[in-house]
């Protein structure tokens, strides 16, 4: 073996173990303190699911706010078609809701709510209520509805809206 390769091994060998090090410094010295955890969370605020969920996991009751007869049964199909959980009842809403759509939801479906203003194209008004219980998302068709959104819509809406917000007053649950 020539003098140049042994020097290069033994160069290479010592950037290696300096890099060892390096990361394992790194890590025992990390003091980084990540978001608020449940644990951490101070008095008085509500511990909220802000993880993005998968349709099949999100729970939606289906309400038509249109006055047209049948648009909230419509919109209820489409959602099971896409793998939502819908609840078998459709209600109407009391009077006409101006808008697309309006999404009612508590602390436990925070992302599931940011799941579905993708599919209205975040052109759908949210009502959070932090004493809500449970993973429910009331979804209340409006006069201005037209449609749900496309798959390739809905992926570059979810990209355009970003992670869930938290709300105020709220610590993630993880």
């Amino acid at each position: 073996m020539s003098f140049a390769r042994v020097r290069a091994l033994v160069v290479i060998a010592a950037l290696t173990v300096a890099a060892v090090i390096f990361v394992v410094v790194a890590v025992v010295r990390d003091s980084q303190t990540g978001a608020a955890t449940a644990a951490g969370c101070p008095d008085g605020f509500v511990i909220a699911n802000v993880t993005l969920p998968e349709p099949k996991d999100v729970k939606i009751k289906v309400f038509n706010g249109t006055g047209i007869a049948g648009q909230g049964e419509r919109v209820a199909d489409d959602f099971r078609n896409r793998e939502f959980q819908v609840d078998k009842r459709v209600g109407n809403e009391r009077k006409a809701v101006n808008g697309v759509a309006v999404l009612r939801y508590g602390p436990e479906a925070v992302g599931s709510s940011h799941l579905l203003r993708a599919y209205f194209l975040d052109e759908a008004t949210t009502q959070y209520d932090r004493k809500r219980k449970g993973p429910v998302v009331d979804v209340i068709i409006g006069t201005d509805f037209q449609q749900l959104g496309t798959t390739t819509e809905v992926n570059q809406s979810i990209g355009a809206l970003g992670n869930p917000p938290l709300p105020e007053a709220a610590c993630p649950s993880e």
